[in-house]
């Protein structure tokens, strides 16, 4: 039996995964997503990763951004370290790449403002 909370909406469902059968049975959740998170915290867990990068610019010293699709959940630290090892030297824009596949898991790290565009 496995206890959680699920994230997908804010109503925050607590669930719980009973794996003593078969195929495991999910009880508490209001809606099919929850079910569907459930059951993927179960087997693959993924997580998205929003954070800043360092950029060259005084006037703009962090850039924001996020990762383009979710990452295995224990890839997070992994990314974290690749992530903090840029510094933006372009004045790049919002969906710009900053880091493309990072660690080949077909995942671009992005910016998520224009600001640089601006300066």
């Amino acid at each position: 039996m496995k206890e959680l909370v699920c994230i997908v909406c804010p109503r925050g469902c607590h669930m719980t995964i009973d794996t003593s059968g078969e195929t495991p049975v999910v009880s508490g959740n209001s809606c099919k997503r929850g079910e569907a998170f459930a059951l993927s915290e179960l087997t693959d867990p993924k997580r998205t990763i929003c954070t800043t990068v360092k950029t060259a610019f005084p006037q703009v010293p962090v850039l924001p951004v996020r990762v383009s699709a979710d990452i295995p959940k224990d890839k997070i630290f992994d990314v974290m370290r690749e992530i903090n090892k840029v510094t933006v030297t372009e004045k790049i824009g919002r969906s710009d790449i900053v880091l493309e596949n990072v660690l080949g898991l077909g995942v671009n790290v992005i910016a998520t403002s224009s600001i640089l565009q601006n300066i």
